[in-house]
């Protein structure tokens, strides 16, 4: 046979040459080599799966071991290649998006290591309980991957949150000996303290190269707009303490708590002076350090018998408290604050607060220029108790949801820092800043952060009793305006049916009429399910003469300003010495304090306000009086936000010339009397007289301007 005829005979005639032990031996050493080949392999992949921190089971996966059993050592060379930080880093040019290719944020931890100068083992870092949470947090959020191929982010195990236990020289070549360092590119580096004596630099003396900052004491020069991310510096003396209940708050006996450590002389010198010039005890409370220096507690900056007052605790006392500048910028005082309630007072400068790209600060603390120090008195006593209750409200909304651990900090910069990469999934400012509500209820415009929405609209509620013919001309001039959204008909007559609906004129926008139960001047505030913007428009029903540009025009205005009341028709409130009362003035005159409610925008918050939260018996009142219901209106407005009106456009004539005088309450000789006594009741159930005068008003920037018409956005504006 042929040798090439078949392999399987070459196989069967080579077999026949071996002996049958040789045979047995071949095979056993076969198995031997295919068990140790086995095992390499196993051993192998261990090896390197312990190399990189994680130890896999069938079970888990990968997992990450943060316990400091398995640490690694890493010997450096201090004094390797040296490049700073890059100062010009922006979102577009040091990130590399394109290792996000996921629909979330996913972020990478390194290893626990321990980075050591290969002369001298000096540790470049130690890894404090603080830092130790923060990779905790991360490890156990859904933004944790064990893959790096998969990480958008890297979070390197180095502890870099307080550069005065940090060796700066070695950490620089610690970062860079990481495996996937790349000059720092997609790296979140964590610090809340900054800086080292004596200058205190307010962002990190380390080479970070192109790493993301996570930092707790940015000033306006090293902060990197939508790179870095402001955070605050976290204070462990929170959690060593009851925190002050909710309900406490309406029982604080001081204006402004200070109770900060080693303040700027300059600082301590202004607040010292204000102390002594106060009006009484009750004004300000000054605190330091007491003789034992023990932290947990404060004392009264006097010489004799100084009470003592636990701390951060005391700081419930006050409705504000003092944040000044200090040697670093960043301090934990303000999570001190926030953590009892109290409102901080910021006389920073530019300083850079924790999350501000979200986080609208002006709804929960007053900043104060540093210069104009000696004045916050004036200006904290000029806010009502009403926004004083709301901002402390704020204050410990954004503390549970922001503030109250290192988890929840870490997990909020995370979000941030999402939403930046993956903007589809960011949540609005409104969000960020405002309580969650049923769908129904509407926002205190005192929280509105930005221009409301133009697309929104607004819905103009008329007030109308039987006359027909003007109410249907008012309508086809209002349905002409652009901002307008809808139109609601109120029929305040319980005697007659309103006109059926086929009647009304035909327009583009929706038309709803309600007919009330009872005859009310308070019945055109009140929050009816029907109003779907946030911007009403109440006018009367013989208020004809505005046009289209007019009101359009003042719906702009209104958006700029929504916590105002913003009209047409004003009015004044005056003195009078010899009957020392409050008078009401109607006459043409150069100041304003008043907008007459018949033609004027507010939001629907304060609709809502007027129906069930009018002091004393106002609204009792006006009903029964049919009078003032716009009196009334202002008051409100004034006395929650200390704001007046504005008046929009010079028109001051508004009377219907088809209209007889028989018909509009204004002709009652008693009319002008009444309101003034309404201004003297309000200010007596007030107790004080909110009423803020203005000598100014809204006008058309091109309005007086020698410009062609085809220029300027409202040409049909009246004159009187």
């Amino acid at each position: 046979m042929n040798k090439y005829t078949s392999l399987l005979g070459i196989e069967q005639r080579s077999k026949t040459m071996y002996h049958p032990k040789e045979q047995i031996l071949n095979i056993l050493t076969y198995i031997l080599l295919l068990v140790v080949a086995v095992c390499a392999i196993v051993l192998l992949c261990d090896l390197s799966s312990q190399r990189d921190g994680f130890f896999y089971s069938k079970k888990d996966g990968a997992v990450l071991d943060l316990s400091i059993s398995h640490t690694r050592e890493v010997l450096l060379r201090p004094d390797a290649e040296y490049r700073g930080r890059n100062v010009n880093c922006t979102f577009w040019d040091c990130l590399n998006i394109y290792k996000c290719e996921h629909d979330t944020l996913k972020v990478y931890i390194y290893p626990l290591q321990e980075f050591l100068d290969e002369k001298t083992d000096k540790a470049a870092s130690t890894l404090s309980s603080e830092y130790f949470q923060i990779l905790d947090a991360v490890h156990k959020s859904r933004y944790y991957t064990s893959n790096p191929n998969e990480a958008c982010l890297f979070l390197p195990s180095l502890d870099l949150l307080n550069q005065d236990v940090f060796d700066k020289h070695l950490a620089g070549p610690a970062l860079a000996s990481l495996n996937f360092w790349d000059r720092g590119e997609n790296h979140l580096i964590f610090n809340m303290l900054p800086g080292s004596a004596p200058n205190y630099n307010t962002i990190l003396d380390v080479n970070v190269d192109n790493a993301i900052v996570l930092g707790g004491g940015f000033d306006s020069w090293t902060y990197r707009p939508g790179f870095d991310v402001s955070i605050p510096v976290w204070s462990p003396l929170v959690h060593q303490t009851n925190l002050l209940p909710a309900h406490a708050a309406a029982h604080r006996k001081y204006l402004l708590v200070s109770a900060q450590l080693n303040l700027f002389p300059q600082n301590l010198r202004t607040l010292t002076d204000l102390m002594l010039t106060a009006k009484s005890a009750d004004q300000i409370l000054m605190l330091g350090l007491c003789d034992n220096k023990d932290l947990k507690s404060r004392c009264t900056l006097t010489k004799a018998n100084p009470k003592r007052w636990e701390y951060p605790r005391v700081l419930g006392r006050g409705k504000f408290c003092f944040l000044g500048r200090s040697l670093r910028i960043g301090q934990p005082d303000l999570i001190e604050i926030m953590s009892q309630g109290c409102i901080p007072v910021i006389a920073i400068d530019n300083y850079v607060l924790p999350f501000e790209d979200v986080i609208d600060w002006s709804l929960t603390s007053v900043r104060v220029r540093e210069s104009e120090l000696h004045s916050v008195m004036r200006k904290l006593e000029a806010i009502s108790n009403v926004k004083v209750v709301e901002m402390q409200k704020q204050v410990q909304w954004l503390y549970s949801n922001y503030f109250k651990d290192l988890k929840t900090i870490t997990i909020t910069a995370l979000e941030i820092l999402e939403s930046r990469i993956f903007p589809l999934l960011a949540r609005s400012s409104r969000q960020w800043n405002v309580v969650k509500r049923n769908s129904r209820s509407t926002f205190n415009p005192l929280f509105l952060t930005t221009l409301a929405p133009k697309s929104q609209g607004f819905t103009a509620v008329i007030l109308t009793y039987d006359r027909v013919e003007s109410l249907f001309l008012l309508i086809q001039k209002l349905a002409v305006v652009p901002s307008l959204q809808s139109i609601l008909v109120i029929w305040n007559n319980q005697k007659k049916m309103p006109p059926h609906l086929s009647t009304f004129p035909t327009i583009s926008k929706p038309l709803k009429i309600i007919q009330t139960r009872e005859n009310k001047l308070s019945n055109r505030f009140y929050p009816y399910p029907e109003i779907e913007t946030e911007a009403i428009l109440t006018i009367d029903d013989d208020i004809i003469m505005l046009t289209s540009d007019e009101l359009d025009f003042g719906y702009e205005v209104w958006r700029e300003f929504p916590d105002h009341i913003v009209g047409f028709p004003s009015r004044i409130h005056v003195w009078d010495n010899a009957t020392m009362r409050w008078h009401y003035e109607s006459e043409w005159t150069n100041q304003i304090s008043m907008v007459l409610t018949g033609a004027a925008f507010h939001h629907k918050y304060w609709s809502h306000m007027y129906t069930y939260a009018m002091p004393g018996d106002i609204k009792h009142w006006v009903d029964d009086h049919m009078n003032c219901e716009d009196i009334a209106m202002n008051f409100l407005v004034a006395n929650i936000t200390n704001n007046p009106p504005i008046k929009v456009t010079p028109r001051k004539k508004f009377k219907c010339p088809e209209c007889t005088n028989t018909e509009m309450l204004s002709a009652d000789l008693n009319h002008m009397r009444e309101r003034s006594a309404c201004i003297d009741r309000f200010a007596k159930i007030y107790g004080r007289m909110p009423l803020r005068t203005v000598e100014f008003r809204a006008d058309p920037v091109l309005f007086r301007d020698n410009f062609p018409d085809k220029l300027k956005r409202y040409n049909d504006i009246g004159s009187l």
